[in-house]
């Protein structure tokens, strides 16, 4: 796996090229790796799309130079946005639910964004109305709308996946990947059906989400902790293509944290509840290739461990799950 070592010209040079490690608990016959997105500079899987949507729409001239970007956001994307941004002399503003962290809206606004809150009822679906409406009022100004737009997917398919691929000469059995925007799983899906067409792939949502419904699977809506993944309204995640997916699991809030703080514990990941989330889908479609009863092409399991746990520490993350959850 390539590393930097070299000196780097700008931060933006550093956003890739993440560790994948294993996840020790899995079965010794069906390794699981994980691939640690925290290691980015603004330490989120979400710096990917931030450097390649906005570079792409730079060359296309969807966003003019010195323009500005409005983006709805749960956080991390608003981070990797802002770090792209501020390199590339781009204005940023963000539209975010109040519901979510405080630690990302802070360092949003650190590196130079204005944030503009929306009443946690209101949802992402509140959220991407309203950076509609600021656009339409700003001139030069562009959503880059991470919940539709193409690049998206892109940015996965031609950075995240080739250096999965490659650290594991190609021979990868199964993808399992948390699923919000879907552009990571996507790309990931996408690149592997390429490779292999029988590859499993597994998106996974918290429970309480309703991304199972999509493949007929019965999902019940319920609020839910865990951040980052899952969603109430499907039809906002235009990314998502159920036909490139073999399974839509749901993971308990409570399974997702115990499995963060776990790997925090035993295998020293200071990861966040998505990471809980997708370790624990991971670990079980491991066990299922042991067991015959999953017929994948290689006896390996990929996911992705999207951020770290500092992000969620003002939320109580490594308490019990009662606080946690309250």
């Amino acid at each position: 796996m390539t590393t930097h070592r070299e000196p780097l010209e700008s931060v933006l040079d550093t956003i890739g090229e993440t560790p994948l490690v294993r996840v020790h608990a899995a079965p010794e016959s069906v390794p699981v790796y994980a691939k640690l997105e925290s290691f980015n500079p603004g330490a989120s899987i979400k710096d990917r799309i931030g450097k390649y949507m906005l570079e792409r729409m730079l060359e296309s001239g969807t966003l003019a130079a010195g323009g500005t970007v409005i983006e709805p956001t749960a956080g991390n994307t608003g981070i990797g946005i802002a770090v792209a941004a501020g390199q590339l002399e781009i204005d940023a503003v963000f539209v975010v639910p109040e519901r979510f962290s405080v630690e990302k809206q802070t360092l949003m606004r650190a590196l130079g964004a204005e944030v503009i809150n929306t009443p946690t009822e209101d949802g992402m679906g509140g959220a991407i109305d309203r950076a509609h409406e600021l656009a339409a009022e700003l001139d030069g100004a562009v959503v880059p709308q991470q919940f539709s737009n193409p690049l998206n997917v892109e940015a996965h398919y031609e950075t995240t996946a080739p250096e999965i691929y490659d650290a594991l000469d190609g021979e990868v059995g199964a993808v399992v990947a948390g699923c919000g925007t879907a552009g990571t799983l996507m790309g990931l899906a996408k690149y592997a059906r390429e490779h292999h067409p029988d590859t499993h792939i597994t998106a996974v949502e918290p429970e309480g989400s309703l991304y199972a419904q999509t493949k007929g699977g019965h999902a019940e809506e319920a609020d839910y902790k865990t951040e980052g993944i899952g969603t109430h309204n499907p039809a906002t995640n235009e990314l998502f293509d159920p036909e490139l997916v073999d399974e839509i699991v749901q993971i308990p809030d409570r399974e997702s944290h115990a499995e963060l703080k776990r790997l925090a514990r035993e295998e020293g990941h200071l990861v966040a509840s998505s990471a809980g989330a997708a370790s624990v889908a991971a670990r079980s479609v491991a066990e299922r290739i042991a067991s015959g009863d999953i017929d994948a092409p290689y006896d390996s399991v990929v996911t992705i461990f999207p951020d770290s746990s500092e992000r969620y520490l003002s939320k109580g993350i490594y308490g019990s799950f009662e606080e946690w959850s309250g």
